[in-house]
Parts: C-alpha cells; sequence; structure tokens
C-alpha cells in the first residue's frame, strides 16, 4: 500500500470512470420501479389527496402492544440502571457490560422473528424502543439501528435464502453485532463508481477493496458488504451483495474513526485483501446489491427519525422546565415571546414528527401501502427538524447551552447535555442519505408518473418513433389527469367536518389547504417539466422546494389524523388538537415561503457565483487568514492490497 505522500491520482484506488449519464442510470437500475400498492405520498405529488389511505388511523394489534409494551418496560429499566450517557461520552466508549446487557435483553433481535431467536417486534414498537434507549445514549441507538435497520438482519429478512435465515439470524439476535458496509473513501452516494470487487475463485468470492464509514465496523461480528463483481462467463456481475465474516483472514479495521458527535459510535475504516466468501453467503443474485441496499433503507430510514423524536421530546422537557425558572425582567422567560417562539415550535415540531414516524411505521406494519416515499419523507423531516429543535434548545439555554454538562456540574449546576445533542443531532442530516440526496430521490419518485409518459419525449437517445409513441400516451395522460387539479374538496368549506369537532381546535381548514396545496404543487411540478424538460434534473435547488413542501404536507395531514385518534380514544385529545393546530399554522407558513422560492429565488446566481469560486475569481475574497487544516490528500488512498496498519477490530464478548 503506497504512502499517502506518494499517492498517485492517476492510479489511486482503482475507481471506475463513469459518466453523469452513466452513474444516473445505474441508480435508476436499482429502484424499485414498479408502485404495486397505493401510497399516500406518492399520491399527494400528484395533486391527489388520498385522505381514506391513513385514515382512520392505523393502529397495532392488541398481542403487540403487549408485547412492545413489555419489552419497553424492560428495556426501560435497564437503560435507568445501567446506561450512564454522561461516561460513554467522557470515554468515547459504550461499556462493553453494557452491549452485554443489551444482548441478554434480548435488543440486538427486536426486529428478528421469534422463531429465529428474536423478540419479533412491530415497526412501531422497534421506533419507540430506539427512541427510549437513544434518549439515554444516542451511540447506542445508532448502534442498535445500524445493527438491525440496515445491517445484516433486514436485507436478509426480504433477500435472504432460507439456509442464509437459519445460519445467521439466531446469532444475529443474541449475541453478533453487525454493519452495513457501502460506502468508500472515494464513493458515497454515486454507487456506479464502487470500486470494492468480488472476483469468483471456485465456489467462492475474493473480496478487495477498502471501506469507510462503517458504523459498527469496529465491533461487528458480521458485515453486509456491497462489491462489485466483474461480468464473466457464468457470471453477470455488477453490485452484489455478501454476508462477510467479520474476523475472516484479509479483513483490517485499519482505523475508529472520530467525530463531532456521537463519541460512543464504533465507526472505522475496513480493508478486504484477499478475503474468501462463500457463494452461499452472497445475498441474492449477482447484480441486485444496489436494489438489495435501497429496499432494506425503504423501512430502516424510519429508525432515524424515530430517534429524532426521542430527541424532540428531551429538548421539551429541558425548555419547559428551564425557562420556567429562569427570569429575564421580572419574568419567566417563557413567557418572552422570542423565547416562547421556540418553546411552541419545539413541542408542535416534536408532536408532529411523532405522528409522521408512528404512521409511517403503522404502515409498515400492515403492508398495505408502498411507504417507500412516506419513509424517505420522514427522515428528511426528522433529521432536518430534529437538528433544528437542538439548536434552538441551545438557544433557549444562552451561555448554558453553549457549556458542557461536565462543565455545569463542575460549578455547582445541572449538568444538562444540550451542546451535545446539537453535536449528536447534526449527524442525522447526513447519515443514511443527506438531505441533499433525499431531495433528489424523492423527487426522482415524486415525477416518475410523469416519467413514464412522457420520459421518452425529453430522452435525447430516444428514437423519434419513440418520442412520437410517448407523445401520443402524454397527450392522453394529461388531457385526464391536468382538469382535476382545478378544483377539489379544499375548496368546500364543510369538507373535512370530521376534523372540527366541538370545544377542540379546528383542524379541517388545515386539511383543505393541504388539499388544495396538494394540487398547486402538482401543477407547479408540471409547468416545470413543461419548461426545462430533460434539464429539470439539474435543477435540484427547484426540485428541494418541491420535496420540502410535500415533507410539510404529509406531515400536516399525520398531525391532523394523530390528533383525531387522540380525541377518539380519549388520550389527551384537546391538546393534541391544540398542538396539530400550532404545527400546521408554523408549517403552512413554511409552505408558502417555498412556494414563493420556487419561482423568485437566487439559484441561476447562485451557479454563476460557484462558477467564479471554482475557477479562482475570488481568491483575493480568502486572504487574511490561517488555514489550520493538516497535511495529506483531500481523500485518502484505497489501492487494494494488504494492509499495512495494525488491526483495531475488538469483538464484544
Amino acid at each position: 500500500m503506497s504512502a499517502p505522500s506518494a499517492q498517485r491520482p492517476s492510479e489511486r484506488q482503482h475507481t471506475p470512470k463513469v459518466s453523469e449519464r452513466e452513474a444516473r442510470q445505474v441508480a435508476e437500475d436499482a429502484r424499485e420501479r414498479d408502485w404495486h400498492k397505493p401510497s399516500f405520498a406518492k399520491e399527494l405529488f400528484l395533486g391527489r389527496f388520498r385522505l381514506d389511505l391513513i385514515h382512520p388511523h392505523p393502529l397495532p394489534a392488541g398481542e403487540d402492544v403487549r408485547r412492545g409494551e413489555e419489552f419497553l418496560a424492560r428495556l426501560r429499566e435497564f437503560c435507568d440502571s445501567s446506561v450512564d450517557g454522561a461516561l460513554i461520552e467522557r470515554e468515547a466508549k459504550i461499556p462493553d457490560e453494557v452491549v452485554n446487557g443489551l444482548k441478554e435483553l434480548g435488543a440486538l433481535g427486536m426486529k428478528i422473528d421469534v422463531k429465529y431467536g428474536g423478540l419479533g417486534l412491530t415497526q412501531v414498537y422497534y421506533n419507540k424502543a430506539l427512541a427510549l434507549v437513544g434518549s439515554a445514549s444516542p451511540a447506542i441507538g445508532a448502534l442498535l439501528s445500524a445493527h438491525q435497520s440496515i445491517g445484516v438482519p433486514q436485507p436478509l429478512k426480504t433477500f435472504g435464502s432460507q439456509e442464509q435465515k437459519d445460519t445467521f439470524l439466531p446469532r444475529l439476535a443474541r449475541t453478533d453485532i453487525s454493519a452495513f458496509l457501502l460506502t468508500e473513501p472515494d464513493v458515497g452516494s454515486d454507487p456506479a463508481r464502487l470500486a470494492t470487487s468480488a472476483v469468483p475463485d471456485g465456489s467462492d468470492y475474493l473480496l478487495d477493496g477498502v471501506k469507510l464509514w462503517t458504523t459498527n465496523g469496529v465491533v461487528a461480528d458480521l458485515l453486509v458488504v456491497m462489491a462489485r463483481v466483474p461480468e464473466s462467463e457464468g457470471h453477470k456481475g455488477g453490485i452484489t451483495a455478501f454476508v462477510v465474516e467479520a474476523d475472516s483472514p484479509g479483513i483490517t479495521v485499519e482505523n475508529r474513526n472520530a467525530f463531532m458527535g456521537l463519541r460512543g459510535l464504533e465507526n472505522g475504516v475496513t480493508r478486504f485483501h484477499q478475503v474468501r466468501v462463500p457463494a452461499a453467503n452472497r445475498i441474492g443474485p449477482e447484480g441486485a446489491g444496489l436494489k438489495i441496499a435501497l429496499t432494506t433503507l425503504n423501512t430502516g430510514r424510519l429508525s432515524l427519525p424515530a430517534m429524532c423524536v426521542g430527541s424532540g421530546k428531551w429538548c421539551l422537557k429541558i425548555a419547559r422546565e428551564w425557562s420556567a425558572v429562569r427570569e429575564q425582567w421580572g419574568r419567566p422567560v417563557a413567557r418572552h415571546e422570542a423565547v416562547g417562539s421556540k418553546i411552541s415550535f419545539i413541542a408542535a415540531t416534536t408532536f408532529a414528527l411523532e405522528a409522521v414516524v408512528d404512521l409511517a411505521s403503522q404502515m409498515a406494519d400492515e403492508n398495505r401501502n408502498d411507504i417507500r416515499i412516506e419513509a424517505a419523507l420522514a427522515k428528511l423531516l426528522g433529521s432536518e427538524m430534529g437538528c433544528l429543535m437542538a439548536d434552538e434548545l441551545v438557544q433557549i439555554r444562552g451561555g448554558r447551552g453553549f457549556e458542557t454538562a461536565e462543565s455545569l456540574a463542575a460549578r455547582g449546576e445541572r449538568a444538562v447535555p444540550a451542546e451535545q445533542m446539537l453535536r449528536d443531532m447534526r449527524i442525522n442530516r447526513i447519515f443514511e442519505g443527506s438531505t441533499e440526496i433525499m431531495h433528489l430521490l424523492i423527487a426522482r419518485e415524486a415525477v416518475d408518473a410523469h416519467l413514464k409518459v412522457a420520459g421518452d419525449i425529453i430522452d435525447p437517445d430516444k428514437p423519434l418513433s419513440a418520442k412520437a409513441r410517448a407523445g401520443a400516451n402524454a397527450a392522453g395522460f394529461y388531457a385526464r389527469w391536468l382538469p382535476k387539479l382545478v378544483a377539489g374538496p379544499g375548496q368546500l368549506p364543510g369538507s373535512y367536518a370530521e376534523f372540527n369537532p366541538a370545544g377542540h381546535a379546528d383542524l379541517s381548514g388545515h386539511l383543505r389547504y393541504v388539499e388544495r396545496s396538494s394540487r398547486k404543487l402538482a401543477r407547479s411540478t408540471f409547468y416545470a417539466m413543461s419548461r426545462w424538460q430533460g434539464r429539470m434534473e439539474t435543477k435540484q435547488g427547484f426540485l428541494g422546494r418541491i420535496v420540502d413542501i410535500g415533507a410539510e404536507l404529509f406531515a400536516m395531514s399525520a398531525a391532523c389524523v394523530r390528533a383525531e385518534l387522540l380525541r377518539t380514544g380519549d388520550d389527551h385529545g384537546r391538546e393534541a388538537y391544540q398542538l396539530a393546530d400550532a404545527f400546521c399554522h408554523q408549517s403552512r407558513v413554511r409552505v408558502e415561503e417555498l412556494f414563493t422560492r420556487l419561482w423568485s429565488n437566487t439559484d441561476e446566481l447562485d451557479r454563476r457565483v460557484v462558477e467564479g469560486v471554482l475557477s479562482g475569481t475570488y481568491t483575493w475574497l480568502e486572504e487574511g487568514i490561517i488555514d489550520p487544516s493538516g497535511e495529506g490528500p483531500w481523500i485518502a488512498d484505497a489501492t487494494p492490497g494488504p494492509s499495512t496498519r495494525d488491526n483495531v477490530h475488538r469483538p464484544i464478548r
């Protein structure tokens, strides 16, 4: 392995060279293209407000509730007695005895079927458990989520053979920690350039390459690895998924990475050199790896916003307690509008985010709806709002919000880790698809119906005959679809009257607003496609705002439906209606701003400035500073070969 200083750019990493179009095609081929089940969010983007798909709110079975609540009680007792979040933060490590205690509790197998030794919890209760344990220590929440949401259990559950399930799931339910290895030093959300190879060798494959940011990789026992199989006789080739024993010869964990938050995270750099993996450990056929990864994330993404819900609940508790005792100018700070608006935002947003997560999770459990967009919207909304709520808590706490919990305690005050929460939450805008990538993924699904009927028209590679056929199909589709975007129930004052019960806030007007805005959103999308056609995919600012509007409308709908569920169940119904009403009013302000910014923005000006920055036009603006950065390449060398570093892999027993 070459030293970083000897890195040869032309040879570095052996990463495949692909064009932008080829990269997009790889991602497109991995998509689940068909829609066999209804999707509330997909319909929302098409201007069809299908409230019937989410209302009445679906409910879990009684037995699922009983088992889920029993486990939550045991988990809470364990967290109270055995988890010291301050210790994990201080030592940047989850104690082995805590991990072993979680194993004994069955926490590794929350989502694994009972026939394999797991707890068989529903998605709803799995998420509640992550919110609970994540509030005790976000690092523990990340460990359990990476193990079950994207690690080995989930792809095996959906795509694994019966032999693979029988072999690995009992281990994963009780003793073995798993990790998901896709990212590489020079490959993030662009899998077409994946460099790790899996070369067929008899009845085995030989893995070579380097994986970066392997959450749980430092302590993992089993890995799910994405690698490229070369096309050859008898081998279709392509990106393929494998289950790999973490202690296999040739695997070296070369570094335990450290971050601004989640200090207990066991995240590393893993090198594979001629690692022999039996063909029996391949998940699915060759070439299906990326589709397996994306399908795994469809529900796996729900774990992240679930932990953001837990964070929001904690932020609300601290904001309430602190703002009631801290006085400024003769009044508690909560009574000052500038602070009170922040508290209202945290309370209303926590309610709405929990509504989104619970609704999407229950739909995942029932398996009646396609929730790929709903789960992605939950992740997007949760990560953005969760980070903002933590930031607002720091602001509410003032200087104490910026001060560490350890320092607060040292001078005799309550050790409130607000700054740690902000640092821990920040990664969620990057984890499991950054906000920017989520915008693009969701936007692709949102315009899917349009591309199916009119995609050939704007595809430069399609012949004129194909464009002519697409034109005829598009004419028929839009002749039926466009008239339906003119008027709807949102314009009728009596619509959704059941959401206006006596003695409660009126939510019916918010649902009418969602219906009208859904049609407006669809009209805006159609106009943009007509205007930009093939250049639509480059309008990422516009697409991001379209998705953000859809996320807000989805959250408003979920909040209203949850409030009605709590009202009919006589469970804080009046208060739930108040919180839903507050969130919807706040959300409508954001939606109106986003609609305005669809067409009134600085996107073109920003592009020109970026060109100037990249060309060096503004380097004079960088003068007068000292750059504290160290020496070294921007991207570490990942050339295949044997490791020259110590193995820091440490399985927990």
